[in-house]
C-alpha cells in the first residue's frame, strides 16, 4: 500500500495507528515508571518509622534522600550513551533491574553512613531511564500528539504517590513480622517488581516502528514514513550528532529551568508524608489514605492540561501557568499547616496539580528543539543537570525544618523556586518556535522530531 503523507496524520489511518501504538505501548511504560517513582519516593514513607529506627534526623533525612539524584546525575549522560549503543529495550531492561537490586538493599540500612551509599547507588542504577523513556515515545509518537503522550507517562508519578501511598503506609504495618521492621518490608516487597519487570521488558518492548510487527503492514508503513519525514525536516540546518546535543546552548537553558521544576517535584514527593503527618495524629495506613488525595486530583488534572496543551500547541504558558499554581499552593500550604488540617490539603492538592502538569509541556520543549542523537544528549543533560534539584529541595527543606522546628519555611522556599522557574521559562521560551506549535499542520509533525534512524536502535 502506498504511504500517506504525514500532513495527513489526523485521517482514518493515522488515528487507528496511533491509538494501537497506545494500547501497545503506553501501558507498559507507565507501568515501568510507575515502579520507579514508587523506588525513589518510597523513602518519604519509610521515614516515619525508620528515622527513630537508626537515628536520622530531619536533615540527614534530607541529605540521605536528594543524594539519590547525585548518582543518578552522574551517570544520566553515560548511561544514555549506553541506550545508544545497546538499544533501548536491552538497556532499559539493564536499568530496570540493577535499580530493583539497590531499591530491595535499601532494607539492609543501618545508620547515616549506610542510608547515604544505598540511596547514592540506588540513584546510579536508575540514571538514564526518565530520558531512555523519554526518547523512546519520540521514536513512536508524532509531534502533534507529542505532550498528550508525554502527559499519559507522567500520569505515573501522580498514580504511582496516589497507590503508592497507601500500601507503603500499610507496609509499615508489617513491623516486627520474621524479625524485620515495617520500613524493611517496604523496601523489600516494592523493589521485587523492579526485577522482574526488567527480565520481562525485552520480551513485551519493541525497539523501532519498522520492527512492530504487531502492527498491519499499512499502519507500520504509515508510521514508519512519518517519523522519517519529520527526521528530515528537523534535521534541515542544524547538527544533531550526540556531542551537538551536550554543547548546544538550549540545552543548559532548559536543565537550568529544569532544575527549579524539579526542586518542587521532589521537595514536595519526599516530604509529603511528614507534612501530613504534621496536620494531625494520624497513624501510618492513615496518612497514605490522605496523601494519596492530593496526587489522585493532580492525575486527572494532568491529563486534562496536556490535551488542552496539544490542542492548543502553547507549551511554555501551560508550563508556566502550572508552576505558577504550584507556587501559590505551596506557599498557601506552608502558612496553613498549623492553622487548618483541611484547607492545608486543600493548598497541597493544588500545589500537587500544578508541579505534575507542568512536566509534560515543559520536557515538549527541549525535545523539540534538538533532534536525533543530539535529542538523546540533550535530553540526558536536561534530565541529569535538572535532577540535581532533587538533591537540593528535599535536603534544604530539611535543614529549614531542623532549624525552624517545623514546615512552613520548607515550603516557602519550594515556592519560591516554582516561582522564579515559572517567570524565568516563560521569559526564555516564549518567543522561541519550541514553545509554540501549530497543531495539525505538517510542518508541526517536523518540528518537534526525532526518529530512530539516528539512533541505529538494535533490536
Amino acid at each position: 500500500m502506498t504511504a500517506m503523507n504525514p500532513a495527513n496524520h489526523l485521517d482514518e489511518l493515522g488515528q487507528r495507528t496511533l491509538r494501537r501504538v497506545r494500547g501497545r505501548l503506553m501501558p507498559l511504560v507507565v507501568l515501568l515508571y510507575f515502579i520507579a517513582y514508587l523506588d525513589r519516593n518510597n523513602v518519604g514513607f519509610a521515614k516515619l518509622t525508620m528515622s527513630e529506627d537508626i537515628g536520622l534526623s530531619a536533615s540527614a533525612y534530607g541529605l540521605g534522600a536528594g543524594i539519590f539524584f547525585l548518582g543518578y546525575a552522574l551517570l544520566e549522560i553515560p548511561s544514555n550513551g549506553g541506550m545508544y549503543k545497546f538499544g533501548a529495550r536491552k538497556w532499559i531492561a539493564r536499568i530496570l533491574i540493577s535499580w530493583g537490586i539497590f531499591a530491595t538493599a535499601m532494607a539492609l540500612v543501618n545508620g547515616e553512613v549506610t542510608f547515604y551509599i544505598v540511596r547514592f547507588l540506588l540513584g546510579a542504577a536508575e540514571a538514564g531511564f526518565f530520558p531512555a523513556i523519554l526518547f523512546y515515545l519520540t521514536l513512536w509518537f508524532p509531534a502533534a500528539q507529542r505532550v498528550t503522550v508525554l502527559g499519559i507517562f507522567i500520569l505515573a508519578q501522580p498514580i504511582s504517590n496516589a497507590l503508592g501511598a497507601p500500601v507503603s503506609g500499610l507496609l509499615l504495618q508489617m513491623e516486627g513480622i520474621m524479625g524485620l521492621h515495617g520500613w524493611q518490608w517496604l523496601y523489600i516487597i516494592e523493589g521485587i517488581p523492579a526485577v522482574l519487570l526488567g527480565l520481562l521488558t525485552p520480551i513485551l518492548m519493541t525497539d523501532r516502528p519498522s520492527h512492530a510487527h504487531w502492527l498491519k503492514d499499512d499502519e507500520r508503513e504509515w508510521l514508519t514514513k512519518t517519523m522519517d519525514d519529520e527526521l528530515a525536516h528537523k534535521q534541515k540546518g542544524q547538527p544533531h550528532h550526540f556531542l551537538a546535543g551536550l554543547k548546544d546552548p538550549r540545552t543548559v537553558a532548559y536543565s537550568a529551568l529544569y532544575f527549579g521544576l524539579v526542586c518542587g517535584i521532589y521537595g514536595l514527593g519526599l516530604w509529603m508524608p511528614t507534612i501530613v503527618a504534621a496536620l494531625g495524629k494520624f497513624s501510618t495506613t492513615e496518612v497514605g489514605f490522605i496523601v494519596a488525595i492530593p496526587y489522585t486530583i493532580a492525575a486527572v488534572f494532568v491529563y486534562f492540561w496536556g490535551r488542552r496543551s496539544d490542542r492548543t500547541g502553547n507549551r511554555v504558558m501551560h508550563a508556566s501557568i502550572s508552576m505558577i499554581m504550584a507556587a501559590i499552593g505551596l506557599l498557601a500550604a506552608g502558612f496553613l499547616v498549623q492553622v487548618n488540617a483541611v484547607l492545608a490539603l486543600v493548598a497541597l492538592t493544588l500545589a500537587a496539580m500544578g508541579i505534575y502538569s507542568a512536566i509534560a509541556p515543559f520536557l515538549a520543549m527541549p525535545s523539540t528543539a534538538l533532534v536525533g542523537a543530539a535529542a538523546a544528549a540533550g535530553l540526558a543533560m536536561v534530565n541529569s543537570l535538572g535532577n540535581l534539584g532533587g538533591f537540593v529541595a528535599p535536603y534544604a527543606v530539611g535543614l529549614f525544618n531542623d532549624a525552624t522546628g517545623d514546615n512552613r519555611s520548607g515550603l516557602v522556599f519550594l515556592a519560591a523556586c516554582l516561582g522564579i522557574t515559572a517567570v524565568a521559562t516563560y521569559l526564555y521560551a516564549h518567543k522561541r518556535p519550541e514553545g509554540h506549535v501549530k497543531p495539525g499542520t505538517p510542518a508541526t509533525v517536523g518540528e518537534e522530531a526525532v526518529a530512530a534512524d539516528e539512533f541505529d536502535i538494535k533490536g
